[in-house]
């Protein structure tokens, strides 16, 4: 049985209820990691592999549109989609939260059906920009990181990888290729792999 991971979603608030709220909203499709706060927000951005970011405005020391502001000027961040969830619902406040990177506005009191819309729209888009441009005739892949899309650069699978992630890569040849390259006796010596 295949196991498939959750998308984890960073919801940003400094009111605990609002927090418990939408962890109960959102947990039962999402794994749901909190803050309460700016800078545990970036920190979180910066630690984890986080899919969506749901966050409020007005909160004290750093507001919603600082921390969107960093979460977009920063490379390894700028790519995680940003919904501000909050009560200010004039234009310009709407308008600026835009401005400042982020792709949805949702306002208080939401409705929980609206939200889940919403959240799932914005995470399927993700999914779907997070596809690998693949060359089917030499196997490498396009590494639009930190760049317009489509102007990455084309590395090798091994190379992507070992950017991307804390994984270690090992070489070696899989029971087709080395049948191929000892010319037929591959299979006896895949007994040994």
């Amino acid at each position: 049985m295949k196991i498939i991971k959750k998308q984890k979603i960073l919801a940003v608030d400094d009111h605990p209820v609002n927090r418990r709220l939408l962890e109960g909203i959102l947990g039962k499709d999402y794994e749901v990691v909190t803050a309460a706060n700016g800078a545990d927000a970036l920190a979180i951005c910066t630690n984890e592999c986080i899919d969506l970011v749901l966050l409020d405005i007005m909160m004290p020391d750093m507001d919603g549109y600082e921390v969107c502001e960093r979460i977009k000027a920063d490379l390894n961040t700028k790519h995680i989609p940003v919904i501000f969830l909050t009560v200010k619902t004039e234009t310009k406040d709407i308008v600026k939260g835009f401005d400042v990177g982020g792709i949805d506005y949702v306002t208080k009191p939401f409705k929980k059906v609206e939200l889940l819309a919403r959240v799932k729209t914005h995470i399927e888009l993700k999914t779907l920009r997070g596809i690998l441009p693949y060359c089917c005739i030499c196997g490498l892949i396009r590494d639009d990181t930190g760049v317009e899309h489509g102007k990455g650069e084309w590395v090798k699978v091994d190379k992507f990888v070992t950017r991307k992630t804390d994984a270690q890569v090992s070489h070696s040849y899989c029971p087709c290729c080395l049948d191929n390259a000892m010319g037929g006796i591959g299979k006896k010596l895949d007994i040994l792999f």
